[in-house]
C-alpha cells in the first residue's frame, strides 16, 4: 500500500489484516501483528481476534483478548459475559465464578437467547428452554422428529456449547431447547412450499445450532434463514452462507 500506492495503512486497515489472519487460523501472527502495530489497539481490533479465537476453539488467547477489552473498556458487559463463557469452556470454574461475582456485584444479568418468526403477521416468540408457546407439544414433536432425520446425517449433540458445569443429558436437553431451535421446528411445521423459513435471533448463534440448522436445510430441503447481531446465515443444502465462520 505504501509503496506501491503512497497510501498509508489506517486502523481500520489493520483491523481487516486481523480479521485475514484470524479466519485463516493464523491467531499466533495475528497477535504479533497487533502488539507490531504502530498505535494502541482499540477494542475493535481485539474484538475481531476474540472471534477468530472462537472460531478456532483457542479459548486461552480468547480469555486474553477478553480481557485486553476490558482494558480498553472497563464497562463493556459484553466482553465480561464472553469472558465469563470463555473460562466456563475452559471448565476453569473458579475463574469462571469469580467473573460471574463481578458480573452480579455490577448488576449485569446475561440475556436470554430468543428467537422469532412471522406466521401471517403474528410474531412467535421463543425463548431457550421456555416450552410456554401454545404450540409446545407439536413443536417438541416436530424437534424430535427433525433431530432423528439429522442424526442419520451425522449430527452429534456439541454440549461444549453448554456453559455449565452439568452432566452430559443435561447439557444435551439444554441444547435441544435453544430458542432457534424451537423456532425453526415451528417453521418447518408451518413452512409453505418454496419459501425460506426467516428467523431472528438476539444473540450469537451457538456451534451447535449452527450445525443442526445446516443439517435440517438439507433433510427437509429447506431454505433457513437467520439473522444473528453478527451476520445473516443462508442455509441451504447443509451449506451456510457464512462458510462456517463467523
Amino acid at each position: 500500500m505504501e509503496k506501491l500506492f503512497g497510501i498509508l495503512p489506517e486502523r481500520e486497515h489493520h483491523n481487516c489484516m486481523v480479521d485475514l489472519l484470524g479466519q485463516a487460523g493464523k491467531l499466533d501472527e495475528a497477535v504479533e501483528f497487533i502488539h507490531g502495530m504502530s498505535f494502541e489497539p482499540d477494542s475493535v481490533i481485539w474484538r475481531t481476534l476474540l472471534g477468530a479465537c472462537r472460531m478456532h476453539k483457542n479459548a486461552n488467547l480468547a480469555a486474553y483478548a477478553a480481557r485486553e477489552i476490558l482494558k480498553v473498556e472497563p464497562d463493556d458487559q459484553g466482553a465480561r459475559i464472553l469472558l465469563s463463557n470463555i473460562y466456563a469452556d475452559l471448565q476453569q470454574w473458579t475463574d469462571a465464578e469469580k467473573s460471574w461475582k463481578t458480573m452480579r456485584d455490577r448488576g449485569v444479568k446475561k440475556e436470554p437467547g430468543r428467537s422469532w418468526i412471522e406466521l401471517e403477521k403474528q410474531v412467535h416468540v421463543f425463548i431457550a428452554g421456555d416450552l410456554s408457546h401454545p404450540c409446545s407439544d407439536a413443536i417438541v414433536q416436530e424437534l424430535n422428529r427433525l433431530i432423528r432425520r439429522i442424526n442419520s446425517l451425522g449430527y452429534v449433540p456439541q454440549t461444549e456449547f453448554v456453559l455449565q458445569d452439568l452432566g452430559s443429558e443435561q447439557k444435551e436437553d439444554l441444547l435441544k431447547h435453544h430458542s432457534e431451535k424451537l423456532a425453526v421446528a415451528f417453521g418447518t411445521m408451518q413452512a409453505m412450499e418454496g419459501k425460506p423459513i426467516r428467523i431472528m435471533k438476539n444473540l450469537r448463534i451457538c456451534g451447535d445450532c449452527h450445525t443442526f440448522a445446516k443439517l435440517v436445510s438439507k433433510s427437509e430441503r429447506k431454505m433457513i434463514i437467520i439473522r444473528d447481531p453478527v451476520r445473516f446465515h443462508h442455509f441451504q443444502d447443509g451449506v451456510c452462507s457464512c462458510g462456517d465462520y463467523w
